[in-house]
């Protein structure tokens, strides 16, 4: 069933109570139902990111992205502020905790909330939704190939971060793992080491590895885009989330 929905950009408080922009996408003829915060990718707050939100609220699912490089770019094309991101080595991971907790604020004051919130991230945003997934109380949690979970990024890579998987035991919520075989950050061993480390921490969690199939393999705009693969995908995300949010 697809849903009706509206979508609008809005102001949500983030990470020490700044005002931050946001893109809400909610079902308009669902009474009660989970939510979904939408973690974008490195390229930004862009037009293929909103799609993803609007898919989600045409399943009924409301869905809401904080735009992360809204301090440091305001007003900027996705392009320019990605730029200036990258430049300043992302976004720092405590300000994306505060981000996303005001994310998930924000959609449990919606009178159409069940009460239940998952996160789910794209690239560097899957990296960040295994992060907020353990750091805050969340039921259910998404990573779509997300790089340096288990590694410090190369030297040479704009992205200066470090490792999370040493807070793997605070994991709050199931997870569910989307990556492609053909990937190298994160490549098919990293995800069996964060695996492992599930595994040993007694977490639940699901990884499928997609034949054929690199990073940004759900991008529609770009070369790395593979059908079957992000259809797949799709089904598997919204399995898991009439499971996770129901």
């Amino acid at each position: 069933m697809t849903h009706n929905l509206r979508a609008d950009t809005i102001t949500i408080k983030g990470h020490h109570g700044d005002e931050i922009e946001a893109y809400l996408a909610v079902p308009t003829d669902v009474e009660r139902g989970g939510s979904i915060v939408v973690i974008h990718h490195m390229p930004g707050y862009d037009e293929g990111t909103k799609e993803i939100a609007r898919t989600f609220a045409a399943n009924g699912y409301a869905a809401l992205m904080p735009n992360l490089y809204h301090r440091v770019a305001p007003g900027a094309s996705s392009d320019d502020a990605a730029a200036t991101a990258r430049s300043l080595g992302g976004v720092p991971d405590e300000q994306l905790v505060g981000d996303v907790a005001g994310a998930v604020t924000h959609l449990k004051s919606l009178a159409t909330s069940n009460g239940r919130v998952a996160s789910i991230g794209y690239c560097s945003g899957g990296r960040q939704s295994f992060l907020v997934g353990c750091r805050l109380a969340l039921d259910g949690v998404i990573d779509c190939y997300g790089a340096f979970v288990v590694v410090d990024p190369p030297a040479e890579f704009p992205l200066k971060v470090k490792a999370i998987v040493s807070e793997v035991e605070h994991l709050s919520a199931p997870l569910l793992g989307l990556f492609g075989a053909d990937d190298q950050f994160p490549s098919v061993e990293q995800n069996d080491q964060l695996a492992e480390a599930l595994t040993a921490a007694g977490k639940e969690f699901t990884f499928r590895t997609f034949e054929g199939a690199g990073h940004a393999f759900f991008s529609v705009d770009r070369p790395s885009y593979r059908p079957e693969s992000a259809v797949e995908g799709w089904t598997d995300i919204f399995n898991f989330l009439a499971r996770t949010l129901a």
